[in-house]
């Protein structure tokens, strides 16, 4: 079944926050403008967009992805927390002047239909796979990072990329690179070599994606 989803749509930049389909993030929302955003969307349809903002501007990526409240609580002090569960990457057509204490913007999905039809994913080759996680383990080892790997066994190959990519210690440019890998494979390539720079950097290495 096609899910609907919004063309106009409430979204929440945030420097250093990226937030994949399938993936669920939680939220700790304490500014007004925000608590009014969540208040909105729990009142509609539910569903807001996560994008990356460019450091401490107003300035934002133009690819992030939408997101469904699945639950909330509001605090004793005024805060609200939220649960927001991955539905589709979209892109940013335009921005929509309102009336409101928060931004809002016209979206399109068609350049990543895959997140909402799983049938058109490409396959990622079963060796590429099993090498990115030999090699993310040890990285996650290297930085001290723990992750239940039994559970991440039951995700299924998209799901994986996606919450290594969320949780890796990356740069933020170099996460926002993944997101916008259209397809699973070219975000396991992406993600591949940058692990692989970690893994064997030097002090005056730069890195290059081709």
């Amino acid at each position: 079944m096609k899910l609907i989803l919004p063309n106009t749509i409430p979204v929440f930049p945030l420097s250093g926050v990226i937030f994949f389909p399938k993936t669920n993030l939680p939220l700790n929302i304490f500014e007004p403008k925000y608590l009014t955003l969540i208040d909105d969307c729990i009142k509609s349809n539910k569903y807001m967009g996560m994008i990356q903002s460019k450091g401490n501007t107003q300035d934002i990526y133009s690819v992030g992805c939408l997101g469904k409240i699945t639950e909330h609580k509001k605090t004793r002090d005024g805060r609200m927390l939220i649960n927001l569960t991955g539905v589709s990457r979209f892109e940013i057509n335009s921005e929509i002047n309102n009336d409101k204490i928060y931004r809002e913007f016209i979206v399109s999905y068609k350049k990543f239909s895959e997140d909402q039809f799983p049938e058109r994913k490409r396959t990622v080759v079963l060796d590429q796979i099993r090498e990115i996680y030999k090699k993310t383990k040890i990285f996650f080892k290297k930085n001290g990072l723990l992750l239940n790997w039994a559970e991440f066994e039951k995700l299924d190959e998209d799901q994986k990329i996606n919450t290594l990519a969320m949780i890796a210690p990356i740069s933020n440019e170099e996460k926002q690179m993944i997101l916008e890998s259209i397809h699973v494979d070219s975000k396991t390539n992406i993600l591949s070599k940058i692990i692989d720079f970690y893994l064997h950097e030097n002090p005056t290495d730069k890195m290059t994606l081709q």
